[in-house]
């Protein structure tokens, strides 16, 4: 459920300045990319993901709503996976872009041997991660295999993972654990995008120190 009710929105202000506005399919996806922007724009990764628009699913067609009632100048990226893709695409609105993950899910880019093993702080004996990954990921260059691996599935509390290590998998400390060097080149491709949109609009505007946040209905 979209978490900024269109049904609810003011009347566009004229004299309103642009803002940058990102949008996600659901809670858990933003969680993620707070994750990965404290590690590639950690001056502005509070306040860029604080008002982040929750779809509720991959429903692009209520972020062009949503966005066409922004003030003129705003930016707006709308970051999609790739699950149902061959639902029509809705027009665009004047300064929104659409991201399409090159792999099936935003989780897939969390499957980092590495970043997990730091996440979960595993001693160097234990290799039953290495072992169940190898034995579930494509190769690094299998796009289509990518594209089929169901990652929630995989990273879920009853998934593979989850069995061989006898625990559930902390996403969002994951996606913290992982080094810049290490994020998938459609990571970079994401934060490309949310800077250039910084670079138009200027940084998200801080709220007020004891301010409230604005009511989110959903």
């Amino acid at each position: 459920m979209l978490r900024t009710d269109p049904a609810q929105r003011p009347e566009r202000d004229s004299d309103d300045p642009g803002s940058l506005v990102l949008y996600v399919e659901g809670p858990r996806d933003r969680s993620i990319l707070r994750a990965w922007a404290h590690r590639l724009v950690p001056e502005h990764a509070r306040a860029l993901l604080a008002d982040a628009v929750i779809l509720g699913g991959r429903r692009p067609e209520r972020a062009v709503e949503h966005f066409q009632q922004r003030a003129a100048g705003s930016f707006g990226l709308c970051v999609l996976d790739r699950d149902d893709e061959a639902r029509p695409a809705p027009e665009a609105a004047d300064g929104l872009e659409f991201f399409t993950w090159g792999r099936r899910h935003i989780e897939s880019y969390l499957l980092v041997p590495g970043a997990m093993r730091r996440a979960l702080e595993l001693s160097p004996s234990d290799h039953r991660l290495e072992t169940a990954l190898a034995a579930e990921l494509p190769e690094a260059d299998d796009l289509p295999g990518w594209q089929s691996l169901d990652a929630k599935r995989l990273l879920g509390d009853r998934g593979t993972l989850a069995l061989a290590l006898g625990r559930s998998l902390p996403l969002a400390r994951i996606a913290r654990c992982t080094r810049e060097a290490e994020l998938h080149a459609d990571v970079h491709a994401v934060f490309a995008r949310l800077r250039e949109g910084l670079s138009r609009v200027g940084p998200p505007r801080a709220r007020r120190a004891g301010a409230a946040p604005r009511r989110r209905r959903g």
